[in-house]
């Protein structure tokens, strides 16, 4: 399933998107540690295509998916 979260992003001149912090539905906020990797992928577990990044979020390897705008990650553990 899709847990559509809020994310602060810096936006760079060359027109990349580098997510820096995920803002949860209840309003925790997440660092992203580190970007492992970022590519146009599917999401094989709730659906959806977008921007994949790879990422490190409280030593954990999350994949956070930009889809057209709105941000989610694979609701696995809800946070």
């Amino acid at each position: 399933m899709k847990q559509y979260v809020g994310v602060i992003a810096q936006h760079e001149p060359d027109g990349k998107i580098m997510p820096i912090e995920m803002i949860w539905t209840d309003g925790r906020r997440y660092e992203i540690e580190r970007i492992y990797d970022v590519r146009r992928a599917a999401s094989l577990k709730s659906g959806g295509v977008g921007n994949r990044y790879a990422c490190r979020i409280r030593s954990r390897e999350v994949y956070l998916y930009d889809e057209d705008g709105r941000w989610f990650v694979e609701d696995n553990e809800n946070g």
